[in-house]
């Protein structure tokens, strides 16, 4: 192959350009075989939730917090200071 290199470097390098080669033919092969695909309905995930549903305030009382009426001008000062996009 070249002069300028080992029989093993250049053993090396063809086994790099094959893995390059097989990666490639590879991926071509997952793109074209469906792995673009959307998944068929049948195939969606229907077990159980993983995440569970979110609780209201009132579900313990350690979970809400009362306000005084400097904190809640406070709050407020800081809603008009930064307007929603």
């Amino acid at each position: 192959m070249f002069p300028s290199i080992s029989p093993v470097q250049q053993i090396g390098l063809a086994i790099l350009v094959a893995a390059v080669l097989v990666w490639i033919v590879g991926l071509g092969h997952l793109r074209r075989n469906g792995r673009s695909r959307p998944a068929e309905p049948s195939a969606v995930f229907k077990g159980p939730s993983v995440i569970p549903a979110q609780r209201t305030s009132s579900a313990h009382p350690m979970e809400s917090v009362e306000l005084t009426e400097a904190e809640k001008e406070a709050f407020a000062g800081l809603i008009r200071a930064f307007p929603q996009h």
